[in-house]
């Protein structure tokens, strides 16, 4: 995993002349961002052995400042030695893991002076107060003795902690230790903040407080959390990287992973009106299927529109509705929940993942069409060469010939 700033990436590319015009699309990402990683971490456990284990196969993350990613998969998926990897606690087999420039093992003072780390169980000192545990970690982390101070403060307020501060961790409740272990992770103020399975064994009013929490930091700093509770993820989170087996099997927005995974958009509707009425209404969409089912109440119907997974008809559907005089009582979005695309991506067979792939290049194929209208000397500077197109017709044939294995 490679993190690097705007400026690492410019004098890179002045002392690589060869390399500036590939480099020129990734410093226009980062532009509006300090931070972003390239990732190809690997690790094998007992290598070489009987009991040899691959944990990770290989991840790849491009992070934003103020992103807000999670990491998710089953137990032994591989979240923990991920974040145990990306800290420098655990080397990794292959690959490395640069932070603004960094080798987090070979400069891993320089490295994680970038990063605060909340793993599962959090490292405090129950002997210790917890005003006298934050000024020890303040200590470490080498923060100035004139800013020391004002920062714990900050911290304690940031994190509510501030009541307990002359009380030993010994005898803090679960949640409030979680707290003091968030609150080390945040001072010193790094910009990438990592959290490992934050809210385990904290009681539902406890788990609302640290998830509100976790949220604020998003709005001031990368923030990477592993989580295998999906409700959670869904309430925090922009961006989802989905582990299965040691393996990256989807990485995405929630709401354009469940888009890709349906093929489609359904809405359904209850509606005040006849069959007679809403038929020939509904035959001027622009719909792929339509549905009708009766309703206990035979003034009223229920109708399931089926479209294109990029066409948003509601608004259509709304003035065809209200010309015909047939008034919508109720009205859906249909969508898969994040655990139905959790369940349905990490499955055995990887049939699931191989549709997700097909949908993303041909969401991608979509996004090229739309630039059809840049001038020619555009198209040819991003068009593809023989040898890419060549590359996907063999991947779309093994593709196909992978589907026809599923469904026999």
């Amino acid at each position: 995993m490679r993190i690097f700033t705007e400026q690492a990436i410019k004098e890179y590319a002045e002392a690589h002349p060869d390399a500036k015009v590939a480099l020129q699309e990734w410093t226009t990402i980062v532009k509006r961002s300090e931070w972003t990683c390239f990732a190809d971490v690997k690790k094998t456990f007992n290598k070489g052995t009987i009991n040899e284990k691959k944990a990770l196969q290989g991840l790849e993350l491009t992070l934003q400042s103020e992103d807000f990613v999670t990491i998710i998969g089953g137990n032994g998926a591989g979240k923990s030695t991920t974040m145990n990897i990306i800290t420098g606690y655990l080397a990794s087999t292959e690959g490395e893991v640069l932070i603004n420039g960094h080798n987090i093992l070979e400069e891993p003072e320089e490295a994680k002076k970038c990063i605060g780390y909340l793993p599962e169980l959090p490292p405090v000192y129950t002997d210790m107060t917890v005003l006298e545990y934050l000024k020890f970690v303040a200590e470490l982390k080498k923060i100035p003795k004139d800013q020391r101070k004002k920062q714990i403060l900050e911290v304690m307020n940031l994190v509510k902690i501030t009541d307990m501060q002359n009380r030993l961790i010994k005898n803090l409740s679960k949640g409030y230790r979680q707290r003091v272990g968030l609150a080390q992770a945040v001072l010193g103020y790094p910009p990438i903040i990592i959290l490992d399975e934050p809210t385990v064994g904290l009681d539902p009013k406890q788990i609302i407080e640290i998830r509100d929490l976790i949220k604020s930091l998003g709005k001031k700093h990368t923030v990477i959390l592993s989580s295998h509770i999906l409700s959670e993820v869904s309430a925090v989170c922009d961006y989802v990287m989905i582990i299965a087996k040691g393996q990256l099997v989807a990485s995405d927005t929630p709401e354009n992973l469940s888009k890709l995974m349906l093929g489609s958009n359904t809405v359904t509707c209850t509606v005040h009106g006849t069959r007679k009425q809403l038929v020939p209404a509904l035959n001027a969409l622009d719909a792929k299927e339509i549905q009708y089912e009766n309703t206990p109440n035979e003034e009223q119907i229920k109708v399931k529109i089926t479209t294109e997974k990029d066409k948003d008809i509601r608004e259509e559907l709304f003035y065809a509705l209200a010309k015909a005089n047939c008034p919508i009582l109720e009205l859906t979005s249909s969508s898969m929940s994040l655990e139905d695309v959790f369940l349905e991506l990490t499955d055995d067979s990887g049939k699931a993942a191989r549709k997700l792939k097909k949908a993303e290049k041909e969401q991608l194929k979509q996004k090229e069409c739309e630039k059809e209208c840049e001038p020619e000397a555009d198209k040819t500077a991003v068009g593809e060469t023989s040898e890419e197109k060549s590359t996907d017709a063999a991947e779309s044939a093994a593709e196909t010939k992978q589907e026809e294995g599923d469904a026999q």
